[in-house]
Formats: C-alpha cells, sequence, structure tokens
C-alpha cells in the first residue's frame, strides 16, 4: 500500500509540475502541430511513396509515425527531471524515505507517460486535417498504444538519467540515441525497399513495432494504408509490451543503486 501511494505521489507531482508550467504547456501543444503542419507537409512535398496507391497521400502515411515521434521525444526527456531533481537535492530526499526505490522509478514513468499522452492527445484531434477519419474505439486503441510506448520511453530516459551526474551529459546522450531511434522506426519512409542493412537496423529498433502497430490500427479498414503495415499487430503489441517490461526494470534497477 505504502509503494503504491509513492507511485501515486510521484506521479501526481509530475503533472502538477507539468501543468503550473505554461511554457511547457504551451511547447506541448505548438509542438504537434509544428510536427504536423509543417514538418509533414514539407516532407510530403518533396518526398513521394513508391507504389502509392492513388488517393494515399505522404503526409496520412506519415501520421502514425509523427504520433510516434511526438511520444518518443517528450518521453526520453522527461528523464531530465531526474538530473534535475538530483542537483537541487530533492531526489536525495526521496531516495531516503520508507518506500520501495521502485516505485520511484514507476510514479516517473507514469508521469512523463501521461504528459506524453497530453501531446498524442493533440495530435489525433488533428487526424481530420490530413484526411484521417478516426471512430471512437480506434482512439482508445491507439491509446493503449501510445501509452505503452510512452511508458518503455519514458522508463528508458529514467534509466539513462539515473546515471547521469549533469544535464548537459544527459542531452548528449538522448540526442545520440533518440535521432536513428526516430529515423530507423519507418516513421518516414517505408522498411520495403530500403537496403538490406538498413532494412535491417529498421527490423532492431523497438520503436519500429510502435509506429507499426499506431498504422495497423490506424489504417485496419484503410486497404490503401495497409499496403505499408509491415507486421502483424500481435507482433508489434509483443515487441512494444517486452519493451515495456525490459526499461521499467532496468529504471528501477538504476534507482536502487542510487546513492
Amino acid at each position: 500500500m505504502r509503494s503504491m501511494k509513492a507511485v501515486y505521489t510521484i506521479w501526481l507531482r509530475d503533472v502538477l509540475r507539468f501543468m503550473r508550467e505554461r511554457s511547457r504547456i504551451v511547447g506541448t501543444l505548438a509542438q504537434p502541430l509544428l510536427y504536423l503542419l509543417i514538418v509533414g507537409t514539407g516532407l510530403s512535398a518533396a518526398f513521394r511513396l513508391p507504389q502509392a496507391p492513388e488517393g494515399f497521400s505522404y503526409l496520412q502515411f506519415m501520421y502514425p509515425g509523427i504520433l510516434g515521434m511526438s511520444v518518443l521525444f517528450t518521453s526520453v526527456f522527461s528523464g531530465l527531471s531526474i538530473v534535475w531533481d538530483r542537483e537541487f537535492g530533492f531526489l536525495k530526499e526521496v531516495l531516503v524515505a520508507p518506500v520501495p526505490r521502485w516505485s520511484v522509478a514507476v510514479g516517473k514513468a507514469l508521469g512523463g507517460s501521461t504528459v506524453a499522452m497530453i501531446q498524442g492527445a493533440v495530435l489525433l484531434l488533428l487526424a481530420p486535417l490530413v484526411g484521417i477519419s478516426l471512430t471512437f474505439i480506434t482512439i482508445l486503441k491507439v491509446f493503449l498504444v501510445l501509452f505503452i510506448i510512452a511508458f518503455s520511453l519514458t522508463s528508458l530516459g529514467i534509466t539513462i538519467a539515473s546515471r547521469m551526474e549533469s544535464m548537459e551529459g544527459f542531452q548528449m546522450i538522448m540526442n545520440f540515441l533518440v535521432m536513428p531511434l526516430f529515423f530507423l522506426s519507418g516513421a518516414l519512409f517505408p522498411l520495403k525497399g530500403v537496403a538490406p542493412w538498413m532494412e535491417t537496423l529498421m527490423k532492431i529498433d523497438p520503436l519500429t513495432y510502435g509506429v507499426d502497430a499506431l498504422r495497423n490500427i490506424i489504417f485496419a479498414n484503410n486497404d490503401q494504408g495497409r499496403l505499408f503495415v509491415n507486421f502483424s499487430l500481435s507482433l508489434d503489441l509483443t515487441v512494444i509490451c517486452l519493451m515495456a517490461l525490459v526499461f521499467i526494470f532496468l529504471g528501477a534497477r538504476a534507482f536502487n543503486r542510487q546513492e
């Protein structure tokens, strides 16, 4: 019971902290618009999908990838708060509290995931702008997948942040890690038709299965969109769930080693 209260308290602190920072709220609302309307529209004018069916645009293909990208950046960099808390001494106060340290990691992961989900919700509201129609059931399924992706990526950020001594070091490591994760996820170009070595890297990238799961759900009733789905939904969900379990285990383990 004490551990669940600790999880809730850490989660509530991160959510309230987000809600009280107007600059973060504005950035959270503006960033999806930037991704979708500027990045997506700009790239759709420059790229053409190979063997794309008539009536299916590059922006529609990219939309699930934009969802994944939005959650990726917000989730991973939420780990920065751990470095911040360490520098200001708050983390030491939490770690000496009579609660399991894994509950701190889980609370942090849930807090970062909640913030990422808010940004994902903004993008879902913009789906009609790119010609994608989503039913209520589809939106619920997308939210579930986005939460699993956000939880796993936030846990990854927590694992790395737990070992960093400065914000500069954390940002450098995450920039080195995040960009390959995104570009190899199939968000911007299809997995089919790329060089064999790149296809191998894309299949190793766990985010590939998250983006593919989103395409599986969003294009479930769209035969044109399903041409760009690479794996079964069951395989996609298995991989991202395993990713969530592995990363939260590593995050909890990293917290247990904190001094």
